[in-house]
């Protein structure tokens, strides 16, 4: 798979579309008084008029355990199939491609009077693509645990093999993040999260036609959270607004509503919907109507360009529910399901570029956890 491709599904994991396996140890103020076993499944299906496009099956199972009185131990394994078919350039001439990907992650939890800190480590292998990760987060509350701090650093790097291609070529990132989290009233908690990347190597896609992409790509992003508590209820309201630009000139709006409707018998019940916009790489090159479907080609002087429809501007909306049940103090199962929806049309400002397909994808994933 393309160096980009995989790259799309690094971004779909971090969204939390699939199955997001770090989080609890980063997240939770004390250790664990109990083990957790998970499994998930997750089913992810893009399609455009006419044609189907990438699907992908995953599977991971994971462990979360204590480990003595002030530690725990997050390990996971991941396996994904990825088959169907990725487009050359826009959504035009749609190359067939097949691929299995093997992931392993671990972090470690240290737990202290009034902080954690967490050291993260994954690798991930397949036919032309390898990457190695591994990052440190450190956080401090306040005595009343009203307040707290977050920062960590990260690093990865990425082994580009292409299977046709004949050459090899590298790249790695650095980031780096800082958090606040504030308890405003008993209803209220908000977060507020700045982080940036430096990365530096081969961003290009081998496998897409018109595509030659600067070496070096800065990303910069804020994110707001907001979490409210109904009151009277059970229920809560998520809210989150994220902010992001790079030094590709591709700048983007994230917005997302998640309400928490707890019911009775061990029943949850969470809808949600996410509106996303973004504008385009500036070395980006939209369809010309006076030639499509044909792709266009940079001027003569051009030293970056690109066709590939990621990179266009664009908007897109996300509608999804969250189904979770306890069964007992043991077991408990959830299933989720996200529809997603892409056009040209849909970006905020100035518009996106009309002449590319419309684009969907449906996630269904499901999950069972075992305590003990």
């Amino acid at each position: 798979m393309a160096a980009t491709e995989r790259e799309a599904h690094k971004r779909l994991w971090a969204l939390g579309a699939c199955l997001g396996l770090i989080a609890p140890a980063v997240q939770a103020e004390t250790p664990p008084e109990r083990a957790e076993l998970q499994f998930k499944a997750l089913d992810y299906r893009e399609r455009q008029p006419g044609a189907d496009r990438v699907d992908v099956q995953a599977a991971t199972v994971s462990l979360f355990t204590p480990v003595g009185e002030r530690a725990a131990l997050l390990v996971s394994q991941t396996v994904d199939a990825i088959s169907g078919a990725s487009p050359a350039y826009h959504t035009q001439r749609l190359t067939p491609l097949k691929d299995f990907r093997r992931a392993w992650a671990a972090a470690g939890t240290g737990y202290f009077q009034n902080g954690s800190i967490t050291a993260s480590a994954s690798t991930s292998d397949e036919n032309d693509y390898h990457s190695k990760a591994g990052g440190l987060t450190g956080t401090w509350n306040s005595a009343n645990r009203n307040t707290s701090l977050t920062a960590g650093v990260g690093v990865s790097s990425d082994l580009i093999r292409p299977v046709y291609g004949g050459f090899e070529d590298r790249k790695r990132v650095r980031d780096a993040l800082v958090g606040l989290t504030q308890v405003l009233t008993r209803y209220d908690i908000v977060q507020a999260t700045l982080s940036h990347t430096w990365g530096s190597g081969y961003f290009t896609d081998p496998y897409k036609l018109l595509d030659e992409r600067p070496r070096t790509r800065h990303i910069s992003r804020a994110l707001l959270r907001w979490n409210h508590h109904i009151a009277g209820t059970d229920q809560t309201l998520r809210m989150s607004y994220r902010y992001s630009t790079d030094s590709w000139d591709l700048k983007s709006h994230t917005a997302t509503l998640e309400w928490v409707n707890p019911l009775r018998g061990g029943w949850s019940v969470t809808p949600s919907v996410r509106a996303y916009s973004q504008t385009a790489a500036r070395f980006y090159l939209p369809v010309d109507p006076k030639i499509a479907p044909a792709p266009p080609f940079p001027a003569s002087d051009a030293l970056y360009y690109s066709a590939d429809q990621r990179l266009s501007a664009f908007g897109a909306y996300t509608a999804g529910l969250r189904v979770d049940k306890a069964f007992n103090r043991d077991w408990s199962a959830d299933l989720k399901f996200e529809q997603y929806q892409q056009r040209g049309a849909w970006a905020w400002g100035r518009g996106g570029d009309r002449g590319l397909a419309p684009f969907s994808a449906t996630w269904l994933q499901l999950g069972l956890t075992k305590r003990f």
